[in-house]
């Protein structure tokens, strides 16, 4: 006989006490499937516990595993790699904007998101979403050889973010053939290392390598342009650029400098919705 289930907003509880769990497989930052970034989206009518959380995304394999819980102000949002918690992750975040406005009805004109980077705001424009998120702060340092033996092309300049280095190339075929030694970097006490040049058909290119937190090359990294946008804004002379990442994926971006703020827009694709049990 099958068990009587209780049915919530985004669960359903079973009477052998198995939760079942909305889920969406969206690719954030590009406007077809199999390319920009992939994340895993959980909505949850209330926060479970971290370690819960943790072997969801490990589960998921993804880069990220965003949850979100519904608030009075708007809604609470957590990101996950495979591995640990993170302060702050773009992709996801473009990724619940989409299952919250194309999947789930969300009517307001702007998403509110409170995280541990603070208030994150979403619009959305036709099929363009932008990522409101505070500009990172940088750092010029040495470029010291436990730096210089993480990738087999030395960079022109190093800098040190909140939570990531950035190293500068000379161009566009530097980013594109560089070979990373993951085990180096993931020694050297960060998130991960964000390369970049100036683009040959955007403004700047980049790529992401975060092995300490369970990801070897991120396919697109949101958080990352709060570092490339105010370094390429000064470098340039512009407050509005073209990004792309050149991971084999590949990914398109919007950035734009406003004040304090970095403004993130790109595009979503949803490769699947369904249900996990737990």
């Amino acid at each position: 006989m099958a068990s009587r289930q209780r049915k919530g907003k985004n669960l359903v509880v079973s009477k052998d006490s198995t939760t079942k769990l909305r889920l969406y497989h969206v690719d954030a930052f590009t406007d077809r499937i199999f390319g920009g970034n992939p994340a895993a989206i959980c909505p949850l009518p209330a926060w479970l516990d971290d370690a819960v959380l943790q072997k969801i995304a490990a589960e998921n394999n993804l880069a990220e595993t965003a949850f979100f819980v519904e608030t009075k102000g708007g809604f609470h949002i957590r990101w996950f790699t495979p591995k640990i918690e993170v302060d702050l992750c773009g992709h996801a975040t473009l990724a619940c904007a989409y299952v919250l406005f194309d999947e789930l009805g969300f009517k307001k004109d702007v998403l509110s998101f409170d995280s541990r980077s603070g208030i994150l705001t979403v619009t959305k424009n036709e099929d363009w979403y932008t990522l409101n998120f505070p500009a990172d702060k940088l750092d010029k340092i040495e470029i010291n050889p436990a730096l210089r033996s993480c990738f087999d092309i030395k960079p022109a300049e190093a800098y040190r973010g909140s939570t990531d280095l950035m190293l500068v190339f000379s161009d566009q075929h530097d980013i594109e053939t560089l070979k990373p030694d993951f085990g180096k970097i993931a020694e050297c006490g960060v998130r991960g290392i964000i390369v970049t040049a100036q683009g040959a058909a955007t403004d700047f290119v980049s790529r992401f390598f975060a092995p300490s937190v369970g990801i070897n090359e991120d396919p697109v990294t949101g958080s990352a342009h709060t570092t490339l946008t105010p370094y390429w804004s000064k470098r340039l002379g512009k407050l509005d650029m073209t990004a792309a990442q050149l991971s084999e994926r590949g990914g398109f971006l919007q950035c734009s400098l406003f004040k304090e703020r970095v403004l993130i827009s790109g595009q979503a694709a949803l490769f699947l919705r369904g249900e996990i049990s737990i």
